[in-house]
């Protein structure tokens, strides 16, 4: 399966924390001592089930109008860039793709800064975790109304084809419903256990990573909002944002299970370092290490090359 790494929407921009602001010089490769807050998506390329989209950004009617789609008091706060050019949409294009062969989206989680271009493909099947699924769906739900009122109504009123992925029983034939050590996973397109949803408690109801294994055997997790900065991660002791750190708490739906998915994903880092590799949905300095330019593009992918002709060619 080729995986390509997505910016579908820049947002405020933010500097590097602590020490590592005087580590990097202001001519360094990649974003540098500031740069946008992304929406890192995923777009799978897959043998049998089309293309799959993981999370989808901020959609093309978000940017149209902003303040009715995604809330006013909330384009204030994270300023995003609103250019159409980084919707998933224009970019499945750019890559020589039609909307209609996007089959497929999985999300981390029900918020409007991954759910804004699930209008752009009101064909695709959307899977989810259960939890999360039956936290807008069933008004006696813990948290029915936070979550619902985070799944902006712009982003559902097509009616989205929204599915809960199937966890398998204990001792079922096609595993244990376990992801290293993560219990409850889910496997929503049968793709041999390829891509999996993992549930990563405490941001959302049913917050969930996403665990997608490439041609050569690695993991990819896109972890979603279990952290929103790579010093929570990758430094001892975890390391927040200052920016960040507001956010996270102000959205959590559990603070002791958050902080618990954060020190459960630094311990998958550290014993798996050659078999996962863990990256969240807005560190802008994680997206530019999977981009062919080291992310001095700070837009992502929006310089991904028109490859339309090529792709026709291939049919």
């Amino acid at each position: 399966m080729r995986i390509h790494h997505l910016n579908c929407g820049s947002l405020r921009k933010i500097p590097l924390s602590g020490d590592e602001a005087a580590s990097v010089g202001p001519a360094a490769d990649g974003p540098g001592r500031e740069a946008a807050l992304v929406c890192h998506c995923l777009l799978i390329e897959t043998p049998s089930d089309g293309l799959v989209l993981v999370d989808t950004g901020l959609g093309t009617a978000d940017r149209r109008n902003p303040d009715a789609a995604l809330g006013a008091d909330w384009v204030a706060y994270a300023q995003p860039a609103l250019d159409p050019e980084e919707s998933a949409l224009r970019q499945v294009v750019r890559l020589g793709y039609a909307p209609q062969d996007v089959r497929h989206i999985v999300l981390t989680h029900l918020h409007r800064d991954h759910t804004g271009g699930l209008p752009d493909f009101p064909h695709a099947r959307v899977h989810v975790h259960p939890e999360e699924y039956r936290a807008v769906t069933d008004p006696a739900a813990p948290h029915h109304g936070h979550s619902l009122e985070r799944f902006m109504s712009a982003h559902r009123a097509h009616g989205p084809l929204l599915t809960p992925a199937p966890v398998p029983a204990e001792g079922a034939e096609e595993g244990d419903g376990t992801w290293f050590g993560f219990p409850g996973a889910a496997y929503p397109l049968g793709l041999e256990r390829e891509l999996a949803i993992v549930p990563l408690p405490g941001h959302s109801a049913g917050h969930a990573g996403v665990a997608v294994r490439g041609d050569d055997g690695r993991w990819l997790l896109h972890a979603g909002d279990a952290y929103f900065y790579h010093g929570e991660l990758e430094q001892t002791p975890p390391a927040s944002h200052p920016v960040l750190d507001p956010v996270q708490q102000g959205a959590q739906t559990d603070a002791a299970a958050r902080v618990a998915t954060r020190d459960r994903l630094r311990e998958l880092r550290r014993e798996h370092p050659d078999e996962v590799t863990v990256f969240s949905a807005h560190d802008p300095w994680e997206l530019a290490r999977f981009l062919p330019d080291g992310g001095t593009d700070a837009a992502g992918s929006r310089g991904l090359p028109d490859t339309r002709d090529e792709r026709r060619s291939r049919r």
